[in-house]
């Protein structure tokens, strides 16, 4: 039998229930939605976790895919799941949780007696910590960004082989190989003996469908992989990025793109213009290194200084 919160699954058998974080402001319980798949075989635990970020859906996207098509009769070991966990940025279609002004994902490993965000951060770490692999199911908030998955741990990180390595099996295209700051679950729960990847589902504002079939593929190359369910998974070349160019506006404005997201850039392309609400162009910007055109904003309008793109830098293939 596996237990998560209020889900509880023989072998064989899929449910669901609440892992109670704390409470709200009226005094009722905060019960996080999970998922408990316990496999009729022995084998590994995968936990995976979606909308750390409250206004990341995509990730909840891949779950409600994934989940009906497990079938826990075929399935070798456990997959435990929390479905939303930024719950009260959730409920406000937010990036941060409301109730302490904290991004989830630098809160990790948590604080059972801390702030919300932190109570919230220890109880999925435990589910975490328990595991044999994680993915943390993300996207690039509302900004326009490609599909990729993100190895924070570090390159010199004694699990950094086995994180990479995931990435690769997830296969969304794109790995962004750089260190991650404190707090986020890619970065603690490897600390801990856990591989642990973030895959970016591209940016939306509410669901893509294309970068959510992306999330749903690589979760199925991850049970195939690891021999949760039966199958093989072919195994595409991913383009790797091991540090950023982030580019602000110089002027404000309105901005105009002048390469795709995922293309090639140069050293000394240009990435943007910036023009007045008449059509004149008061700057141009220009690449610093050579990389491939990662994210940008969605909004055209810009204050000076104010973010515009990041271009993926020190490239290689994997």
């Amino acid at each position: 039998m596996t237990t998560l919160g209020s889900a509880t699954a023989d072998p064989g058998e899929v449910d669901t229930g609440r892992l109670t974080v704390g409470e709200t402001r009226d005094g009722s319980p905060i019960g996080l939605p999970v998922c408990v798949i316990n496999g009729a075989d022995d084998g590994r635990t995968l936990y995976m976790q979606a909308a750390s970020d409250g206004d990341e859906l995509n990730g909840v996207g891949v779950l409600r895919e994934v989940v009906p098509r497990v079938d826990p009769s075929e399935l070798a070991g456990e997959i435990h799941i929390v479905g939303i966990v930024n719950y009260h940025a959730f409920q406000v279609a937010k990036h941060r949780n409301p109730i302490d002004d904290t991004k989830m994902n630098r809160a990790y490993p948590g604080d059972t007696e801390g702030s919300s965000s932190e109570r919230i951060a220890a109880a999925t770490f435990d589910v975490a910590r328990d595991a044999d692999l994680v993915l943390d199911l993300h996207q690039g908030s509302t900004s326009r960004m490609i599909n990729e998955a993100r190895v924070r741990c570090g390159r010199r990180h004694r699990l950094h082989q086995k994180c990479l390595e995931l990435a690769k099996v997830f296969g969304a295209g794109h790995i962004l190989d750089q260190k991650g700051p404190d707090g986020q679950l890619a970065r603690a729960a490897p600390d801990e003996g856990v591989p642990t990847i973030d895959p970016e589902l591209g940016g939306s504002v509410g669901f893509d469908e294309e970068s959510i079939q992306i999330g749903v593929d690589g979760v199925f190359n991850v049970l195939h992989y690891y021999d949760f369910i039966e199958g093989d998974v072919e195994r595409a070349t991913q383009t790797r990025a091991k540090s950023f160019d982030q580019y602000g506006s110089p002027a404000g404005g309105l901005v105009d793109f002048h390469v795709d997201l995922g293309a090639d850039v140069a050293r000394g392309d240009r990435l943007f213009t910036v023009t007045d609400p008449f059509g004149t162009r008061k700057a141009e910007v220009t690449a610093d290194s050579a990389g491939v055109f990662w994210r940008t904003r969605r909004l055209p309008q810009v204050a000076s200084g104010e973010y515009v793109c990041s271009v993926g830098t020190d490239i290689d293939s994997y």
